[in-house]
């Protein structure tokens, strides 16, 4: 009988694999633009979903086809933005800055007295990424990961929604499709340079598999046999395996400050999880059919 690798190895690789597809994007900034890039991931990460999943559109209700298209639209523009802010942002600082979006969320639901100081040390952690940003770091850059955070907080509550709704992942096959379109007058005509150099389509397509497919498979196959609250505390280390990832694909160096402040950041990631309650069986559910462990 073959032995399945650990669920928090799983949970792992799929960070590794999210964070190893965004280094592959940025390393097409330069041929397709980083809305190129965003339009071709969407797009192939829609096709390869749509051929996989095969979704029955006949049944869907009228709330299924709108939570589909809103979160299509919150999608668009979460990785729209996130990929503009890691053009002038190493990866490792974009990703603990954006962070915050699903960790303020995280504080407005669980609303205890310990979770003030886990914002208070979140906020730390940004201000001194605020007072370094004369380096690495343009404020500009953290500007767009934060509103890049809001839209991934935005992404979870109507992925969550949605889940509700439409079982398994033909919701977000349709969402994915929806974002693909919107992105389309931001990066389409880039994205059509991709056309004669079949290496960008390729990075394109591993970008997709990365980030959105492998990623995904791997998440919900450990949600199966963790608690979310593990999980939760396991997607905290996201942030350093950006900086990484950041480092060893793209040779980027983070200062000290920087460093601390992410530590800082995934400190109180971790904490807000440990202090919320062990959720409901259902919502592993919501989160199997929705796919809203991450933005995809």
């Amino acid at each position: 009988m073959r032995r399945e690798p650990p669920a928090p190895l799983l949970v792992i690789t799929a960070i590794a694999s999210v964070q190893v597809g965004s280094s592959i994007a940025h390393g097409l900034f330069d041929d397709l633009g980083a809305n190129g890039v965003t339009f071709l991931r969407l797009a192939l990460a829609a096709v390869i979903f749509a051929v996989v999943t095969r979704p029955s559109l006949r049944s869907w209700s009228r709330p299924a086809w709108m939570a589909a298209a809103l979160l299509g639209v919150v999608m668009a523009g979460m990785n729209l933005i996130f990929y503009q802010s890691i053009r002038t942002v190493p990866l490792g600082i974009a990703v603990t800055v954006e962070f915050l979006g699903p960790l303020l969320l995280a504080l407005v639901q669980t609303r205890r007295l310990i979770d003030l100081l886990w914002a208070l040390m979140a906020a730390g952690g940004v201000l001194l990424l605020g007072l370094d940003s004369g380096g690495s770091a343009p404020v500009t850059g953290l500007l767009l990961a934060f509103l890049a955070g809001l839209f991934w907080a935005g992404y979870i509550v109507c992925s969550a929604r949605l889940g509700g709704l439409v079982p398994g992942a033909g919701g977000l096959t349709v969402s994915l499709s929806v974002a693909a379109l919107i992105a389309l007058p931001f990066g389409g005509g880039a994205a059509t340079e991709a056309i004669g150099h079949p290496s960008w389509l390729v990075a394109a397509a591993a970008v997709a598999l990365l980030s959105s497919v492998l990623s995904y498979g791997l998440e919900i196959h450990a949600l199966r046999k963790i608690p979310t609250r593990v999980f939760g505390i396991l997607m905290s280390l996201e942030p350093a395996a950006a900086a990484v990832a950041g480092l060893i694909i793209l040779g980027q160096r983070l200062g000290g400050a920087e460093i601390v402040a992410l530590v800082l950041v995934t400190l109180a990631s971790a904490g807000v999880t440990l202090a919320r309650r062990e959720k409901a069986q259902e919502q592993v559910v919501l989160a199997e059919g929705s796919g809203e462990t991450r933005r995809t």
